[in-house]
């Protein structure tokens, strides 16, 4: 039988984990334990984070169409309401955009719920 040395597949490992946690501080980003601890928590963090991006841009916008909502004297719950009840198929991404970037539309849009 010839000689295997088994190193490299180990090495590997090392140094991927040491290329994903360059930047981290102090000795997370050059001694393995401490790297392969903290690539890993970061790695959890960013999984959450990524379903809790959703719910905060929900958020985000619900507030901003209320800022928004209350110079026509109309509150967020009974918008949505009026809109649910018009059918009107705008989700709050796009409500909250035209309140931002369209004014004028925006107020076309409220004026015409409220008056149906």
């Amino acid at each position: 039988m010839t000689r295997v040395k088994r190193g490299t597949a180990a090495n590997k490992r090392r140094k991927n984990v040491l290329a994903a946690a360059k930047g981290y501080r102090w000795g997370r980003s050059r001694q393995y334990a401490a790297a392969k601890q903290a690539v890993m928590k970061a790695g959890s963090y960013a999984y959450r984070d990524r379903r809790n991006k959703k719910r905060t841009f929900r958020s985000l916008w619900i507030v901003r169409l209320g800022n928004a909502l209350r110079a026509f004297d109309v509150s967020y719950s009974r918008f949505i309401g009026l809109l649910k009840e018009r059918n009107v198929e705008l989700d709050r991404k796009v409500l909250s955009d035209l309140a931002v970037r369209d004014q004028d539309a925006f107020k076309a849009l409220v004026e015409k719920v409220k008056s149906l």
